[in-house]
């Protein structure tokens, strides 16, 4: 869930990026097209990759995937990697891959579509084998569905930077302090979660996300594809953009739904944000008080000002929970308000939550948390996403800054989004002391010379909002853009039949949308 400026909280899918296809949506225009004719993706020469120019690649490019059978249809393997691209012939690490192989045989195969699902964090293995709900039958009669786990993620050598104790207590923290002893208490949790991943192991300082735009073309190869074909939502799109401005000569049917732009600063990626999901705190808010048994009363400024006055009350006072150990404090709670702004299905259990809160009742609040950052019943994390979100963005954007200059910010983000602004400002505070440095730093992309990029953008999604799908696809020289109508977190298989009719056509034929079509 989404998905921190790219280093804030907020930037991530987690369970509702994994679950899109399940959200529901709707679409003005006309019934989709009968089923499109599939075409054979272009082939390239076959000498192309990183192995062209040093022949320390070899042995990561010219290696043939073993895969086994793991539960039903699906297929595991592993994928050798380098921790350094700089140094190909040093450690290498490996990637988890699960497959979910094409029932269509011949001439019906396209080849393998991989998909990622966003994050940094999520896991493309989870989200493989959603396939049968996140792609059309079409698709997967065409494609292999293909997931990986991104290095330091998930089953792919997991960075471990807290333990969960560690990690309740960091999320559960004051995330707006307001005191210079709350400020230091930030701090001191900040640089617990940097030493914490410096102490992981060499893999740190190497799983930014231009390493892992170099892992799916060495994935690419070892499927046997001369072009890679792709599926990103929301922090997927970033991995998707970053590949294609690196190997735009191997770029085959790329998706980018939910978009993040290369080119964003942090900054500009926190404002965003907190606009985004201050707008999606309004459309929910009204749909709310249209309803029956809503706890918000008056205007919607004043339905998102009783929410406001809520968290504030937290920070001083929680609220008992049904797990008598845990309270809901002013973070958890506004990470559990953070999660169902995602999927507006979601709505009417947020309702109840925060009914329940008014009344004293902090038990709903927290498992709309608890499932944001992956907690289980049993006190532990099934994942390590609530953490190396921070280890992947302040790599992939350093910040120089100064704790002076983020309480400045915050006041800036408080100014245009009251409600999360603050909590997004502070977000940032772990970058400022990060103690890896970064040797790939993201930026803009053109991806000149590469085939055509869908992007898809939602218009009031709150974590990817649309002004950056439109920046990216004008960006990208052969983008182009596909704009959903609506509400929540990106838009492919969320219920709108004209965008998967445009995305499952481009997919199958190459054939991009008409420019300026709208859902």
């Amino acid at each position: 869930m989404p998905p921190r400026s790219p280093r804030s909280r907020a930037l991530r899918p987690l369970a509702l990026g994994v679950g899109a296809a399940l959200l529901l949506g709707s679409c003005s225009a006309e019934e989709p097209a009968p089923q499109p004719t599939p075409t054979a993706l272009t082939p390239v020469t076959p000498d192309g990759g990183e192995q062209a120019g040093n022949p320390d690649f070899a042995r990561f490019y010219d290696q043939r995937l073993s895969w086994t059978g793991c539960q039903g249809d699906f297929e595991c393997a592993r994928l050798t990697v380098p921790v350094d691209y700089a140094d190909p012939a040093g450690a290498t690490t490996t990637l988890a891959l699960v497959r979910l192989p094409t029932t269509g045989r011949g001439a019906d195969r396209l080849g393998s579509l991989v998909v990622n699902p966003g994050g940094p964090g999520a896991s493309g293995i989870e989200y493989a084998r959603t396939a049968e709900v996140s792609l059309s039958d079409a698709v997967r009669a065409h494609f292999d569905v293909v997931g990986f786990d991104p290095r330091g993620v998930g089953s792919s050598a997991p960075l471990q930077c807290l333990d969960a104790s560690d990690t309740d207590d960091f999320l559960a923290e004051d995330p707006t302090p307001d005191t210079p002893a709350e400020v230091r208490t930030r701090q001191r949790l900040a640089r617990e979660l940097g030493e914490g991943c410096a102490d992981a192991g060499a893999l740190a300082a190497h799983v930014d996300s231009g390493s892992v735009a170099r892992d799916l073309d060495v994935l690419r190869a070892a499927l046997g594809d001369d072009r890679l074909s792709y599926l990103g939502k929301s922090y997927g799109t970033f991995l998707g953009a970053l590949y294609a401005q690196r190997f735009p000569g191997r770029v085959g049917r790329v998706v980018l739904d939910g978009a993040i732009d290369p080119a964003l600063t942090g900054a500009e990626i926190d404002e965003g944000q907190a606009q985004g999901f201050e707008q999606a705190l309004g459309a929910y808010v009204e749909n709310c008080q249209a309803g029956d048994d809503c706890p918000l009363t008056g205007t919607v400024e004043q339905g998102r000002e009783q929410i406001r006055g809520l968290l504030r009350s937290l920070d001083a006072d929680p609220l008992p929970t049904g797990d008598g150990a845990r309270e809901l404090t002013e973070g958890l709670a506004t990470l559990g308000l953070a999660y169902p702004l995602y999927a507006e299905q979601l709505w009417p259990q947020l309702t109840e939550a925060l009914t329940a809160a008014f009344g004293g009742d902090g038990t709903p609040l927290l498992a709309f948390a608890d499932a944001y950052a992956h907690r289980t019943t049993g006190g532990e994390y099934s994942d390590n996403s609530a953490t190396v979100i921070y280890a992947v963005n302040c790599l992939d954007r350093p910040s120089d800054g100064s704790v002076a200059e983020v309480q400045a910010e915050v006041e800036r983000l408080t100014a245009l989004a009251p409600t999360f602004g603050p909590f997004l400002g502070w977000g940032s505070l772990p970058c400022v002391d990060w103690p890896i440095p970064s040797v790939d730093v993201a930026g803009p992309v053109s991806a000149a010379g590469a085939g055509p990029i869908l992007v898809v953008g939602t218009t009031r999604d709150p974590a990817t909002p649309y002004a950056w799908a439109q920046s990216l696809a004008a960006e990208l020289e052969s983008g182009r853009l596909l704009t959903y109508d609506g509400d929540g977190h990106t838009a492919y298989r969320r219920g709108s039949a004209c965008i998967d009719a445009d995305v499952d056509d481009y997919l199958l034929t190459g054939v991009l949308p008409a420019e300026g079509t709208t859902c």
